[in-house]
């Protein structure tokens, strides 16, 4: 035989050889990777037969008030996250009452509330990615003794239980920095705080003159952070409520294994 013909019937040999090899490793790797989805299916139908522990129930609960409270902090921050949705908006205080009514009749002055309500709502926006880790933090560290008792409870049971034990606390962190929102001259280069100030101090006057005593006009001295502080994290509470609620009934909203298993189950 020549030694063209046997460098042939080499070469087609090594051909034949890598495409066998080929083939061996393409069914290898089909192989494995059946294994790999078999594995994880029988996983996942274990950890769906084996009984949740209050542990677990409790981290589901955690991860599904952080998720909440992150979005509710994005929906939040943006304009008009409190100015223009009818639940969140923050109104001037009941005490004022008597402004707002007077307001009405003085050409001018009605504005001029408004732009402060105004101005007080884009600070609580302004302020509220600071309210994350706050909230984050209170989430965390939460003991929750009856675990079951909650995940069994209302669509909105974690949210309230969390605002019954740290809505306080969270007052006292957060007002710092409301205070420093409030300060800032956001609207028309101009301070929540400075225009507060201005119309209560001219209704003060107003109230402290004998016009105003024998009207019985009462002064207006209520902390516009402390109330500003306390209206916007019942907002915010509001939208982590609502976010809960979704987690509870919408089963696409339960994006981690966890949730799943947790909140599959309420739907027994």
């Amino acid at each position: 035989m020549g030694n063209g013909k046997i460098s042939l019937l080499y070469y087609k040999y090594d051909q034949n050889m890598k495409i066998i090899a080929k083939v061996l490793v393409i069914s290898l790797l089909t192989i494995l990777s059946s294994c790999d989805i078999l594995t994880q299916v029988a996983t996942t139908v274990i950890e769906s037969e084996t009984p949740l522990t209050s542990q677990q129930v409790a981290q589901g609960l955690k991860e599904a008030l952080k998720i909440g409270a992150e979005k509710a902090v994005t929906q939040l921050n943006k304009t008009d996250g409190y100015y223009l949705d009818s639940l969140m908006k923050i109104n001037l205080p009941p005490q004022t009452a008597e402004i707002i009514e007077y307001a009405k009749k003085v050409p001018g002055l009605d504005k001029m509330i408004e732009d402060v309500v105004l101005q007080i709502n884009r600070s609580a926006e302004d302020a509220a990615p600071q309210a994350k880790p706050n909230l984050t933090n209170a989430i965390t560290s939460m003991s929750i003794a009856d675990a079951w008792g909650i995940l069994k409870g209302t669509d909105t049971a974690a949210i309230h239980y969390l605002k019954e034990k740290t809505f306080n606390q969270l007052v006292g962190l957060y007002k710092p920095i409301v205070q420093g929102s409030l300060d800032k001259p956001i609207v028309a280069g101009v301070s929540a705080s400075k225009s507060w100030n201005e119309v209560t101090g001219k209704w003060n006057k107003f109230a402290g003159s004998i016009a105003g005593k024998l009207l019985g006009v009462a002064k207006v001295e209520i902390p516009l952070d402390e109330y500003v502080t306390s209206q916007a994290l019942k907002g915010l509470f509001i939208k982590v409520e609502d976010q809960e609620k979704k987690i509870r009934t919408d089963i696409s909203a339960r994006t981690s294994d966890l949730l799943r298993r947790v909140f599959g189950q309420q739907d027994s």
